[in-house]
């Protein structure tokens, strides 16, 4: 409905303005009065208001009066009741909203970029702005774009494989692009567009079938996630182990958690660098560093107490907020 509104609203004004060209460049030939003088009386003809004429009219001028007020006035009263329920029906509102909502995105540094807002999509969007970190949703899908609405989301209208439409969407600014389209075609155009853009930007990609996996890799997917086998693991899980499972989620997943865990990437001036896994717990006040990554790539769970942190090494540490804050300047992944 908007955009049929909108587009017989965009119809109407400029079929007013063709009107207006029109009369004025009339009387300007015709009559020989100013712009000013032309335009004024074009005004008043179709506007119907009664006011008479600036001078006497010729037959030419009058001649062409009357088309003017056969064509102009229609067009005059379209055009009003075009904006009457332009306005009325809020359209004119959500114009501006969405005009400072782009604002707003523009100015988004280091956010998230989540394309689709579908069943995951959407839990998605919840989690990140749990967290409290900054993101902007791509979609289509008019049902959905009223669901982000609805939820407080910024978010862009327009197709997630459209280079202008990520570009929009700040993708060469952002931090992470989470590709949770629907279907895993739509995910691979979206990772390989987004890596072209930005080479460094992490994605996470949502795959249904097994064998789009190695795509979303080649097309440069950081990591592939499979919502239905997650799904089943979680449930399997809940059976065996469910105080485990209660225990990462209050530590990950919970709003008010007393615990945490952060991925913190070292770099040169982070306060853990160069010291040992025992200094570096210490740095923190009792924080646990349960897991570390090493620039080579291999993974290494419970590090020995004596394992020295490199820049370029990534660390998993469990702690209280308190904790983990006095590790000033620290960088989350």
């Amino acid at each position: 409905m908007y955009l049929l509104v909108s587009g017989r609203f965009r119809i109407a004004l400029l079929a007013l303005t063709v009107v207006f060209v029109i009369g004025t460049a009339g009387y300007w030939l015709i009559e020989g009065w100013t712009l000013l003088e032309s335009l004024y009386m074009t005004a008043i003809t179709i506007s119907t208001v009664g006011y008479s004429e600036i001078e006497p009219l010729s037959s030419g001028g009058k001649i062409f009066s009357i088309f003017l007020i056969i064509g102009g006035v229609g067009i005059m009263f379209y055009t009003v009741t075009i904006v009457a329920e332009y306005v009325a029906e809020g359209h004119f509102g959500s114009t501006i909203g969405r005009r400072r909502m782009k604002e707003q995105i523009k100015r988004l540094e280091n956010h998230f970029v989540i394309c689709g807002y579908g069943r995951v999509g959407r839990e998605v969007a919840a989690t990140v702005k749990n967290e409290g970190v900054p993101f902007v949703v791509i979609e289509n899908n008019k049902a959905r774009l009223d669901l982000a609405n609805e939820d407080g989301c910024l978010f862009l209208e327009g197709d997630v494989t459209s280079d202008d439409t990520l570009a929009e969407a700040g993708v060469g600014r952002a931090r992470a692009l989470i590709a949770a389209v629907g279907n895993d075609a739509g995910n691979v155009y979206v990772t390989l567009s987004a890596r072209e853009m930005k080479p460094d930007i992490f994605i996470a990609a949502r795959a249904s079938a097994r064998d789009s996996e190695h795509k979303l890799i080649r097309a440069g997917a950081d990591r592939i996630v499979f919502p239905q086998r997650l799904g089943g693991h979680r449930m399997a899980m809940v059976a065996m182990r469910p105080w485990v499972v209660d225990s990462i989620d209050n530590t990950g997943y919970s709003q008010n958690r007393e615990l945490a865990l952060e991925d913190i990437s070292i770099t040169s001036d982070s306060p853990i660098a160069g010291m040992t896994i025992e200094e570096g717990q210490s740095s923190c006040q009792g924080g646990i560093i349960v897991a570390m990554k090493k620039r080579d790539g291999s993974l290494v769970a419970n590090p020995p107490m004596e394992t020295l942190i490199e820049v370029g090494d990534e660390v998993v540490i469990i702690g209280t907020r308190q904790q983990l804050c006095t590790l000033e300047g620290f960088t989350t992944q």
